[in-house]
Parts: C-alpha cells; sequence; structure tokens
C-alpha cells in the first residue's frame, strides 16, 4: 500500500523551525514561522492566560465531552468579540473549530455542499494555506490582485478591477486585517467599495481575521469586517485565538456564518456540526475554556487587552527601529515600507535566492517567497538582521 505514496513536499514554512533548531550557529534569527517573542526570545503565556488556568484547574470538575460545537460560551464570546454592535448579530451563528485552519476547512465543505460550483477568489499572494484548504475542499481558487511589487502596498485598483468580475456563484476571501503574507492591508474606502460590489455582483464575502488586535488594536482592526456584516445578507468569518491569546498549540479558533435569517444559519450551523462528527468529532477544550474565562471576567479582560496593547504598540516599536537602523546605519530608505505595515508579517521583496542567501550566510530564516515575521524580531538583533539585509539586496 504505502510503496505507492510519492515522497512528501515539505511545507515551506512548518518545515523552517526544524532547520532552524538544528542550526548550530549562536547568531542565529528565526523570522519564519508565525509566534510572537517577547525580547528574551520567547513566546510567553499572557498574563491573563495564566490567571485564566488558575481558574479552569481551580473550577473545572469533569473532562467529558463538550459537544460537537464546542465551548459554546466561547462561540458567543467570538461572535461578540468581531461582531458586536452589528445588525449580523441578529442573524449569525458559530462553531469552535481546531484552530482557523480548521474553521477554513469546515467553511470550505459547508461551501461546497451548499454551493457546488463555487469559485473562491484569494488574494495574491496569500496565506499559503488558503489554496491547499479550499482545493481540499473541492472547490476552484482564483486569484485576484493584491500587492504592488514596486510599492510594496496594497494596488487597489488592480484589485477591485478583478473582484469586479466575481459574481454569484463566487466566495471572496479577505483578510480582515494584518495581511498574510505581506503586512499591507486594505483600508477602510476598499471594505466599502468591496462591499458594494458584493451587494451588485452577488458574490459572498468571507473574512479570515486571525490578528485581531496586532494591527491598529481590537475595535479598528475589526472596522471593515462589521461594516462589511452590517450590509451585506450572507458574510463567511474564520478566526483564530492562536495570536491574540497566545494559544498557538491549543489550536483555538472559530467558523461563523452570517445569514439572510437566523433559521439560515442555524441550517447551516446544523450542517457544519454534521461535517465536525465526519472529521474531528469535537475540537479540544482548553484553549476555548481559558478564553471563555477570560473574556466573562472583567478583571481579566482588562489584563489581556492590556497586554495585547503592549504587544501591538512593541511590534510597531520592532518596525520603525529596524526601519530607522537601516537608514541611519546603512544610509537607505529603500525599506521604509516595512514600517507602514501591519501586524506579524511583511514581506521584503527579495527573490527565493536572496531568502537562502540569508539562512545560509547569516542564519536567518525567513520564508523562501521573501516573508519575515517582525514578531519573531528581539531588539538586539535589530542591527544584525538589518546588516544581513543590506549585504543581501
Amino acid at each position: 500500500m504505502f510503496s505507492q505514496l510519492p515522497t512528501p513536499t515539505l511545507d515551506p514554512i512548518l518545515s523552517l523551525s526544524v532547520a532552524y533548531r538544528n542550526d548550530p550557529r549562536p547568531e542565529k534569527v528565526d523570522l519564519g514561522i508565525g509566534v510572537y517573542k517577547n525580547s528574551a526570545g520567547e513566546t510567553p503565556v499572557m498574563r491573563a492566560v495564566s490567571q485564566a488556568q488558575d481558574v479552569v484547574v481551580a473550577t473545572q470538575t469533569t473532562k467529558s465531552y463538550v459537544g460537537l460545537a464546542g465551548c459554546e460560551e466561547f462561540n458567543q464570546s467570538m461572535i461578540d468579540l468581531l461582531l458586536s454592535g452589528t445588525s449580523a448579530m441578529d442573524r449569525v451563528a458559530a462553531i469552535q473549530t481546531p484552530g482557523a485552519s480548521g474553521a477554513l476547512r469546515m467553511l470550505g465543505d459547508l461551501m461546497k455542499i451548499a454551493q457546488p460550483n463555487t469559485t473562491v477568489w484569494i488574494s495574491n499572494p496569500s496565506y499559503v494555506n488558503h489554496k491547499p484548504v479550499m482545493e481540499a475542499a473541492g472547490l476552484k481558487v482564483k486569484y485576484y490582485s493584491y500587492f504592488s511589487a514596486d510599492t510594496k502596498q496594497v494596488d487597489q485598483e488592480k484589485m477591485l478591477s478583478d473582484l469586479s468580475h466575481a459574481g454569484k456563484d463566487d466566495v471572496v476571501l479577505l483578510h480582515g486585517c494584518c495581511h498574510n503574507p505581506t503586512g499591507a492591508d486594505i483600508n477602510f474606502d476598499a471594505w466599502q467599495q468591496i462591499t458594494s460590489l458584493a451587494q451588485k455582483n452577488g458574490f459572498t464575502p468571507f473574512v479570515d481575521i486571525a490578528y485581531q488586535g496586532f494591527g491598529e488594536g481590537l475595535e479598528e482592526d475589526a472596522k471593515g469586517l462589521r461594516f462589511m456584516a452590517n450590509n451585506v445578507e450572507e458574510i463567511l468569518i474564520t478566526t483564530s485565538c492562536s495570536k491574540n491569546f497566545g494559544l498557538y498549540r491549543e489550536r483555538t479558533g472559530a467558523a461563523i456564518v452570517v445569514g439572510q435569517s437566523q433559521e439560515h444559519v442555524n441550517n447551516a450551523k446544523g450542517k457544519l456540526l454534521t461535517l465536525a462528527r465526519s472529521t474531528y468529532t469535537m475540537p479540544p477544550d482548553h484553549g476555548a475554556a481559558l478564553v471563555k474565562t477570560i473574556l466573562k471576567d472583567q478583571q481579566l479582560t482588562r489584563v489581556w487587552k492590556q497586554e495585547l496593547s503592549e504587544m501591538q504598540q512593541r511590534l510597531l516599536n520592532l518596525r520603525k527601529s529596524l526601519c530607522d537602523e537601516l537608514r541611519n546605519s546603512h544610509n537607505t530608505s529603500q525599506f521604509n515600507f516595512i514600517e507602514s505595515h501591519k501586524g506579524m508579517f511583511t514581506v521584503l521583496g527579495f527573490s527565493p535566492e536572496q531568502m537562502s542567501r540569508l539562512r545560509d550566510e547569516y542564519g536567518i530564516y525567513g520564508v523562501g517567497d521573501g516573508r519575515i515575521n517582525i514578531a519573531g524580531l528581539t531588539e538586539k538583533d535589530i542591527p544584525y538582521v538589518a546588516d544581513a539585509i543590506v549585504k543581501v539586496s
């Protein structure tokens, strides 16, 4: 049986972690996998999460099954965090999933059942898992223009021109904030124009928001999504607690469906539960229990929001410090765009060969498409990384 299987292709991001761990050089820097690190180079357990764990351990009396939908209090908390104050609150349903990737697959499978000829439009470039997950669900995938290699910003004119051709059998996948991999976000005007196109052409928006709070703040990062949810009949949403709660290994996410009526989304939720039963049955509970505990307690919520704000501000400072080092020590403004990008990632505009040089000559690990994780930097790394970037460029 197994002799017929082809040699597997390594994951372009996760394989970097293995190579990094095996690299003996003391000056190595891991800017590949998307995790947040503090000034000591550690991915910490957030203070609110640590306190919530004490509460869960003290109060949880059973490890029995929770159910196909996962923790319903968690599901409602995710809805509130993303859609509070919108008309969508009266026509929404959610299920807990094993991370946002699990949510992507659940909604991909739902689309395949509800509308088998769906084409999912994704940005060029996009999160590395978007295309394979949608194709694994049996859906067609098409790219729309997004990132300008020249300006390192969103090419709004080309994007809107491409999306004007999306129709009623199409789903347009958008990054809610902190675009992965580029770090270049669409502005509120673009959100409004895409919403108008959805109303006019009949396509369904699908918003993947995995980094809420890492861009401009919790409320500002949801502004475009909330406008869209207020003004379209149907919208699909995936969200993750990996980054903004630091729960990477707990695989805590949610799939959210907004429809024309509560009856419609209840039907969609029922089908999602059937799909869940045939795949993983029930999502892991621990991460959802922590998030629910934090968001139902005012003091823990304050602690969490404060720490998240500190992380977001530190990302801004890291971007500025890296650009300052490039400008002041190397007399180059070539990489000023890094300062305007949002969230964890930036695309340097380097070729795969240049990214290989960063890794092979300097021990700086980034993705072959030119993506580096700003959140993987420590302050002490900045002079070394800036020097290597200049030499490779």
